[in-house]
């Protein structure tokens, strides 16, 4: 069911049943020219099985997408490219990101995917796809809501 959309907003209620074909229809088509993706979302919101869905849609075995909570960065490639899957949770302040060299992930060439972007908000770049996840207190459905700048 349609939640709501305009220009830069897409709002929408999933099952879990239905998020391979909404991501086929919502963000595969934007991959190519938007390539940070946000992902924000309460533990347990649904942000990794999104992310796990969406990397097997692009290519990668949905068994080896697991949350890199702490080695804080994953990276998978295919023929077509790379997908950078970051988990910033247990980082305590953004120099963290610093550390392991954010800025060529995120001014690279590569896909990135992020949970927790709020911990590293100030490093976003100002093209960044924001995916918001909330599940739905009335059924096994979750909301997203996709906000392109």
């Amino acid at each position: 069911m349609k939640v709501g959309s305009d220009h830069n907003n897409i709002h929408r209620k999933v099952t879990e049943k239905e998020l391979s074909t909404w991501l086929k229809q919502n963000v595969i088509p934007h991959v190519e020219n938007r390539r940070i993706w946000a992902f924000y979302g309460d533990l347990g919101a649904g942000k990794t099985t999104l992310i796990k869905t969406l990397c097997a849609l692009l290519g990668i075995d949905k068994n080896e997408v697991n949350s890199p909570t702490f080695a804080l960065v994953n990276t998978y490639c295919t023929n077509e490219r790379e997908i950078h899957h970051f988990d910033f949770y247990r980082i305590e302040d953004e120099e963290e990101a610093y550390d392991i060299g954010y800025d060529e992930y995120f001014y690279g060439t590569g896909l990135c995917l992020i949970e927790w972007p709020e911990k590293i908000e100030s490093l976003l770049p100002e093209d960044t796809v924001k995916v918001k996840i909330s599940p739905d207190e009335d059924s096994d459905c979750r909301h997203y809501e996709i906000q392109y700048e």
